[in-house]
């Protein structure tokens, strides 16, 4: 019996009954993906004994966003998928089912992926809070995701009222069908390597951003070669309508240092994104991404590879934003702030004023070990023109910045950590949107807001054929 529920048992034999008539591992994917898992490797047996009964590679149906595509799937890549699952879904304490389709495990904080890395064999985990950055203002009242933070309702994986227990910190399940749905094994969770081929095609002055390969942006960055020690943004949350499952739309701060136009470029990014190639759904989701090598072979999104230190157990990375903004309506948003302990040397990491969810460890970079250089913030998507027109994979809200206010998508409060450990409101910033008529930015400054700017698009329409 799964978990002891004769319900799940149930299911189990109705899937393995369809697999066996139809030759089809559609249903049997979906279904049993919450459930392939170390704990249960008797039924991790059963399905490769179906797949020795047909002696044959069978089609994988994987629909989202009512797009179709199919894989051929042997036992031995699935073997290969189960053993990285194996290495990345550590035991849990407790599991949380979320109302979402989410499976959150709370994992001892000693056993999370991070320790894992080989730069990371003797790590002792952070113990003592980091320094936090002078100028700190207390947050101000409004209809901002930190006051629906103080009411408990801000993943939706609290909604049934479960919280991880002390000592352990909560990890979204990956499954079969999570991986089926990457390009390959190795490329699960991680940025697509063209990206790293065309960062010398990039301006020269907004070295992260990748024109070509579908990659559009709608950016603002401070002045290269400037000793930054970390980044502060409020960020408007949206759930932007994807055309095409291997596209998406998020909006983030990147923290960059190194040569941009060769291999050793160190980035540390967080913010939401909507990826229903890696998640499997059109939610907006908090994100973390890092890499020390141009996005080659280091690093991933949030804990699906070893490296970023989980600290918080309130927060999952990964897990779906709620409730989110909507038009003309109440504007939500979330506060990220990633800055350098001065101390002992690690990228932190808060959500909200306060609330520390982790750090990535100094000995994950090369550059970054030291400082920044610069700093981004802003919307990206992939257009994949997959029709030869622009996709209508909206970035933002959809709206274009000059909607403003209840229908643009918005950054506030840009703000720097200098070498003195203090926040300062940015005042020189350049904006950038490689194709105005499809995405586009527009900044300013306000007493309340500080630097701003609104930003965003809807991708296909007349002007963006």
């Amino acid at each position: 019996m799964l978990n002891g529920n004769p319900h799940e048992t149930q299911i189990h034999f109705v899937l393995f009954a369809f697999l066996v008539i139809s030759l089809s591992l559609s249903l049997t994917l979906t279904k049993m993906g919450h459930h392939y898992h170390r704990r249960h490797r008797h039924h991790h047996h059963l399905i490769f004994f179906v797949f020795l009964l047909l002696h044959t590679a069978v089609k994988v149906k994987s629909s989202t966003l009512n797009y179709t595509s199919y894989r051929e799937v042997s036992s031995l890549r699935l073997e290969r998928i189960q053993r990285h699952l194996d290495k990345i879904n550590k035991p849990p304490i407790l599991t949380i089912n979320s109302p979402d389709g989410d499976i959150i495990d709370c994992v001892h904080k000693r056993k999370q992926p991070a320790l894992d890395h080989p730069l990371l064999k003797n790590h002792k985990i952070q113990k003592v809070a980091p320094k936090v950055p002078k100028g700190m203002n207390v947050k101000k009242r409004g209809t901002t995701m930190e006051d629906v933070v103080s009411g408990g309702a801000w993943q939706m994986w609290h909604q049934n009222g479960t919280r991880c227990p002390k000592g352990t910190v909560p990890i979204r399940r990956s499954t079969v069908h999570d991986v089926l749905r990457a390009k390959s094994l190795y490329e699960f969770g991680k940025k697509k390597r063209s990206m790293a081929m065309s960062l010398s095609r990039r301006r020269i002055d907004a070295p992260d951003v990748v024109s070509g390969n579908g990659h559009e942006h709608a950016i603002a960055y401070t002045g290269s070669s400037q000793e930054v020690y970390g980044a502060k943004a409020t960020i408007n949350v949206w759930d932007p309508s994807i055309q095409v499952v291997n596209e998406f739309s998020l909006s983030q701060i990147w923290i960059l240092s190194g040569s941009f136009d060769g291999s050793d470029l160190n980035s540390i990014e967080a913010g939401w994104q909507v990826s229903p190639e890696l998640y499997g759904d059109s939610r907006p989701r908090l994100f973390t991404y890092w890499t020390s090598d141009s996005y080659q072979a280091t690093g991933c999104y949030n804990l699906l590879c070893s490296g970023f230190v989980q600290t918080n157990s309130r927060i999952a990375i990964g897990a779906s934003i709620s409730p989110i903004s909507s038009l003309d309506s109440n504007q939500y948003d979330i506060t990220i702030l990633i800055w350098k302990d001065p101390k002992v040397g690690n990228w932190w990491m808060s959500f909200g004023d306060s609330t520390l969810v982790g750090y990535w460890p100094a000995e994950l970079f090369t550059h970054l070990a030291q400082h920044a250089t610069m700093v981004e913030w802003g919307g990206e998507v992939v257009n994949t023109r997959v029709t030869g027109q622009h996709t209508s994979t909206q970035m933002g809200s959809g709206h274009f910045a000059e909607d403003g206010f209840g229908k643009a998508s918005y950054f506030r409060n840009l703000e720097i950590v200098d070498t003195d450990n203090s926040l300062s409101s940015v005042h020189e910033i350049s904006t950038l949107a490689e194709n105005t008529n499809c995405y586009d930015i527009k900044s300013s400054y306000s007493n309340d807001w500080g630097t701003y700017f609104y930003y965003g698009g809807p991708g296909n329409n007349p002007q963006c054929p």
